[in-house]
């Protein structure tokens, strides 16, 4: 299970510099659709053999004179509640100011792992500067400069010792995690008590501390599956529900831990800002998913063309994956969970689809005979062989190219499109790779 760590301190004082410089260090860096700021704010590192999660809080706040300070309070005391260790970052230059103060004393009060880091620090005399944070108690300043990368691998390695270690689940092979994540609000403890009942059939409730995930044996109606939840579903926090980065933080962990992810969104509501970067977060970390329209039963309008309406609205906004089942569900009248749990299952046998090499040349080699990529500077591009890589998480395809290099990102899709339409694949994402022949 990764380690979450949280970056946090006032504006302007380098936290998405130092998020970016932390994430660098991982070669398989997790992919960014470049002009959406919130795909900076999450992402792995890995160092010394360690991978730990990062959050970027900054890139959360909302921006306005009246709750600007207030907002960064509450994000901090969400991070302190949720992560493993809290990287607390001020700037040299300014030297400590009220909000650091703020901030130092949330952090005093939760009494967990912290590093308090002085950045900025591009020159030996600047070191001598950074004395004045001893006043914020929180130990010694780790002088670092985000920007040129100075001093970030001894970081990295002070991380990495503070880190807690991490038991192992005791958790069955080859029983699938379903994880119910969506914003505040939108009824995931309501749909986890429809499924679980007052009658549960627990065969284990593995527990750690209340940072950690939740796994829930689910084992009746033919379905048998660890039902992954975090421990901020069962209990009240003190941070307002609809803060988008508290929900997020709470994500991150069930997300992780999961093969499938039941997303949940509102019908009264429709898809919001946080909807999508949940599902981001889901698609970051390769997960199948399943969509479920909560509430269906506030709806007044509950016709075929409706259904249409939402539908297409979804995936819209989800594209370019498509390719995964969406149920119309009350968790309050029970109305079509077991539909969810159906979907969730053969999702999770999708994502464990392995197509045999000769069949796979067979379908797809006339298919890109018949439509090969376009040729650039009057050189033919020509794929010859493809087979499914073994032991991936998700289903991997290798392509043989003359010229992998010009072959763009829309092909591959050409590509991923052919193999859905003759397998199941519904529900799970899918790597396409083209390497020299």
């Amino acid at each position: 299970m990764a380690n979450l760590v949280a970056i946090v301190g006032r504006p302007n004082v380098g936290k998405s510099t130092l998020f970016n410089r932390l994430t660098k260090t991982r070669h398989a860096i997790v992919s960014s659709e470049a002009g959406t700021t919130r795909d900076r704010q999450y992402g792995k590192c890995e160092w010394s053999g360690k991978e730990f999660s990062v959050v970027d809080t900054g890139g959360w706040v909302v921006n306005s004179d009246d709750i600007f300070e207030e907002e960064i309070r509450k994000q901090v005391i969400t991070a302190t509640q949720e992560a493993d260790l809290v990287l607390f970052l001020v700037d040299v230059n300014t030297g400590v100011t009220d909000l650091d103060q703020d901030v130092a004393a949330i952090i005093r009060r939760a009494n967990m792992p912290v590093i308090l880091v002085a950045n900025k620090t591009d020159n030996n005399e600047q070191q001598y500067d950074a004395v004045d944070f001893y006043s914020l108690g929180l130990g010694d300043p780790f002088c670092i400069s985000a920007m040129t990368g100075s001093g970030t691998g001894d970081l990295l390695d002070l991380v990495i010792s503070k880190l807690p270690e991490k038991t192992e689940e005791l958790l069955e092979d080859g029983i699938p995690r379903f994880a119910v994540v969506g914003r505040p609000n939108v009824g995931k403890s309501s749909i986890i008590n429809a499924f679980i009942g007052e009658d549960r059939h627990i065969v284990t409730d593995i527990a750690g501390t209340t940072r950690d995930s939740i796994f829930t044996r689910y084992d009746k109606f033919g379905f048998d599956f660890y039902l992954v939840d975090t421990a901020g579903i069962r209990r009240k926090n003190k941070v307002t529900e609809d803060l988008e980065f508290y929900s997020v933080m709470r994500s991150i962990r069930a997300i992780e831990n999961s093969d499938v992810c039941i997303l949940m969104i509102d019908a009264t509501r429709g898809i919001e800002s946080q909807d999508m970067n949940i599902f981001q977060l889901v698609q970051k970390n390769n997960k199948s998913l399943v969509v479920v329209v909560n509430k269906w039963d506030l709806v007044e309008d509950k016709s075929v063309k409706a259904i249409k309406f939402f539908e297409d609205a979804i995936r819209q906004r989800m594209s370019p994956f498509t390719d995964f089942q969406i149920v119309f569900a009350s968790a309050l009248t029970k109305q079509r969970i077991f539909k969810v749990l159906e979907y969730a299952k053969e999702a999770y046998i999708s994502r464990k689809l392995r197509i045999g090499t000769s069949k796979l040349n067979e379908v797809m080699l006339p298919i890109i005979e018949a439509f090969p990529p376009a040729s650039i500077k009057g050189k033919y591009i020509k794929i010859k062989y493809c087979s499914q890589l073994p032991n991936t998480q998700i289903p991997s395809f290798l392509f043989f190219a003359n010229l992998p290099q010009y072959i763009k990102d829309n092909y591959k899709r050409f590509l991923e499109n052919k193999i859905r339409e003759n397998w199941n694949l519904t529900g799970s994402p899918i790597n396409i790779f083209i390497r020299q022949k």
